[in-house]
């Protein structure tokens, strides 16, 4: 992000130094900023909303001038863009763009991104227009540009229309064919903007969750539909879709509020009771009367394990199954951890695994046996299961005493332990 490394760095220290020491939120004030993001220009993708894969890219430059964002101390002595003095023959094309006419609620983190190591993705395309429509404009030309903040950061795309002012004689692009500012640059004016939070959400089987999806277009422009649809291994369905003031749902229970779709502009979708179903990317679709932009909010079912610690038989040598059963995703790890009194806990090795269960809502079941050796003095077996599902993993655990010689083993009920994080359950084997 920015155009000499000398701006990046004051702005960094700036922030750097105003860690720790922010002021109330009432206390802090907006403050109009430019925000320069290095970027691709793609010349020949003509597919409207999707990072562009097509070899010819050059360099660019995306300015986003005097957004308002909130001070926390860090702006002091922050400076407007200036460009370069003058343009050199490998210098990238340089966008202007006002957002007087838009919001752009991300514009913190994507000023921030370089301080706080993350990394801005950004890619700019032409936008076309449907025939019928670019018809009964003024001729102007289009762009779309998607920014993309690394890990798990916010996603903004927005479409810029060209500002034409004094076009007369006006130098034009090589490849753009389109007339530049008296600096070289290409201004433009953002119209319409859809922005998500694009971090992997992961919601438990049975609860709810809120999709986040938000958008902002100019005076003049008309909200014409919203669509969410779902793409999942190579499949797609949709799932809610607003046009022009009524909702229909398509997954049950999934609702969208039209008092803030409309008065805010907040597009986030509700699904309700999450089923292993409803595991997928998200795509929320704006379409306005000019316009038409998308994101992706990704979504994990996940299902925490139940664990339980089984006797299975006495002589010669006590077996202990620990079962794990309700859980999803696929991967589990299971430890077994073996401690005579006194002793130093050591992993055991040498456990079987039954096969692996699927059972009709589509979460798994192991279980996993180990023969218990008590030693002279008994032992205590701990199976330990890790899932992605839980913050630390469940501990059940059983103690075993050796036989006592005398050739029988008292009658003891089955010991069936239910795990919890952190738990120890002891049972002793005479």
């Amino acid at each position: 992000m920015g155009w000499e490394p000398s701006w990046c760095l004051l702005l960094c220290l700036a922030v750097s130094g105003a860690a720790g020491t922010d002021p109330p939120t009432e206390e802090r004030r907006w403050q109009a900023v430019d925000i320069v993001l290095d970027c691709f220009l793609v010349t020949e993708d003509k597919h409207r909303g999707a990072f562009g894969s097509s070899e010819d890219r050059e360099k660019a430059l995306l300015v986003l001038k005097q957004v308002p964002v909130l001070d926390d101390g860090s702006l002091e002595g922050f400076t407007d863009f200036q460009g370069s003095a003058e343009a050199r023959q490998d210098s990238p094309i340089i966008f202007e763009a006002s957002v007087d006419l838009v919001q752009i609620p991300q514009a913190e983190a994507l000023l921030h991104a370089d301080c706080s190591g993350k990394a801005v993705t950004c890619e700019i395309a032409q936008y076309f227009l449907q025939a019928r429509q670019e018809a009964t404009f003024e001729k102007a030309d289009w762009f779309i540009s998607n920014m993309q903040v690394s890990r798990g950061g916010p996603s903004v795309s927005i479409v810029m229309k060209t500002l034409r002012d004094d076009e007369a004689g006006a130098v034009r692009h090589p490849s753009l064919n389109i007339p530049l500012s008296p600096q070289g640059t290409v201004k433009t004016k953002v119209e319409f903007q859809v922005t998500a939070e694009t971090q992997t959400l992961n919601q438990l089987l049975g609860s709810s969750v809120s999709l986040p999806c938000r958008f902002s277009m100019a005076p003049g422009l008309d909200l014409t539909g919203v669509e969410w649809r779902l793409q999942h291994k190579g499949s797609g369905q949709l799932v809610y879709s607003w046009k022009t003031g009524q909702g229909q749902a398509k997954r049950k229970g999934a609702t969208l509020k039209p008092e803030k779709l409309l008065r805010a502009g907040d597009a986030s979708l509700t699904l309700p009771n999450l089923t292993l179903k409803d595991e997928g990317n998200y795509i929320c679709q704006i379409s306005t009367s000019l316009y038409q932009a998308q994101q992706i909010v990704p979504l994990n079912i996940l299902a925490s394990p139940k664990v339980q610690l089984i006797l299975a038989n006495k002589d010669p040598l006590p077996s202990l199954i620990c079962s794990i059963a309700g859980y999803y995703p696929l991967d589990v790890v299971v430890t077994w951890i073996r401690e005579e009194l006194g002793g130093i806990p050591a992993q055991v090795s040498g456990a079987s695994f039954s096969s692996l269960r699927q059972n009709m809502m589509g979460t798994y079941s192991i279980s996993s046996t180990v023969t218990a050796e008590p030693g002279p003095t008994g032992a205590t077996y701990t199976c330990q299961v890790a899932h992605v599902s839980l913050e630390e993993p469940l501990t059940v655990s059983m103690r075993v005493l050796p036989n006592t010689g005398t050739g029988s083993v008292p009658s003891l009920p089955p010991y069936s332990g239910l795990g919890s994080p952190g738990s120890k359950s002891p049972l002793a084997l005479c």
